[in-house]
């Protein structure tokens, strides 16, 4: 049985650590390299960092930051935020990501991401899926639309479909993001997140809304996932890695225990 893994999120806006709440209100709250080495020292099993305003402002990814990052973390990186293209991509990698996460690019331009896999390969194509709860619908049946530009424009894409999309597609992962969850502390989308396990066959990382370490074991259990995002829990100092993997693996889920 393959481990689960505890990946910190570093969003960051203008080059600084920032979170909010259901993508909104968001406050600068430190150094992402820094954090980022924190985390790794703590024993995270991986680091995702998004550039949140890279999309909606049509520009290009701050790749100094990922630099800065790689060079101080030796375990997996993803980096999202910009990315609409196999030359960004590529740009990222570079960079020292060892994955490249696609969100709004690949809604606009499906092909990236079997553009990206057939260039890199599936390990390294993340699909990052923006989700809100609506209303089920002819156009929405699963009731999660999929939301692009960081939260800011709905597409009319059923979350469900465009997971089994990414899956054919050539995605190696699906990061699954709660925005309803964000930042709130409640808990994951445990129904969300159980409806896409269960529908693909590719890890899928349960994202938003973790404010103790029970919530994690949740997504793991109830919500079949392969791996938890956490932000706010961690950034704010409420819990160390060390603490929430002792937590999850009391429960007797297989955690990498790397002290």
């Amino acid at each position: 049985m393959l481990s689960k893994r505890i990946i910190p999120c570093l969003d960051v806006r203008d080059g600084k650590l920032t979170k909010g709440v259901k993508f909104k209100d968001n406050v600068d709250i430190g150094d992402p390299v820094e954090t980022a080495r924190h985390y790794y020292e703590q024993g995270a099993d991986e680091i995702v960092f998004y550039d949140i305003t890279a999309s909606s402002e049509g520009r290009g990814i701050f790749l100094d930051v990922v630099e800065r990052v790689a060079s101080q973390i030796f375990i997996p990186f993803s980096v999202g935020g910009g990315i609409n293209s196999v030359a960004d991509m590529r740009a990222v990698l570079v960079a020292g990501a060892e994955k490249v996460s696609v969100n709004s690019g690949a809604v606009k331009n499906p092909d990236i991401i079997s553009e990206g896999a057939a260039a890199f390969g599936s390990q390294c194509v993340v699909l990052g899926m923006d989700v809100k709860r609506v209303d089920k619908s002819e156009r929405i049946p699963s009731g999660f639309e999929v939301v692009i530009h960081g939260g800011r424009k709905f597409t009319g894409m059923d979350a469900l479909e465009w997971a089994k999309t990414g899956e054919a597609l050539g995605a190696g992962e699906i990061c699954l993001n709660s925005i309803d969850a964000d930042g709130t502390k409640d808990g994951y989308d445990l129904d969300l997140t159980r409806l896409v396990s269960k529908s693909v066959r590719i890890p899928v990382i349960a994202s938003g809304g973790a404010g103790n370490p029970q919530h994690m074991a949740d997504a793991f259990t109830t919500g079949k996932a392969s791996a938890a995002l956490i932000a706010s829990i961690v950034h704010y100092g409420q819990y160390t890695i060390r603490q929430i993997k002792e937590h999850i693996a009391n429960q007797g889920v297989q955690m990498r225990m790397v002290w």
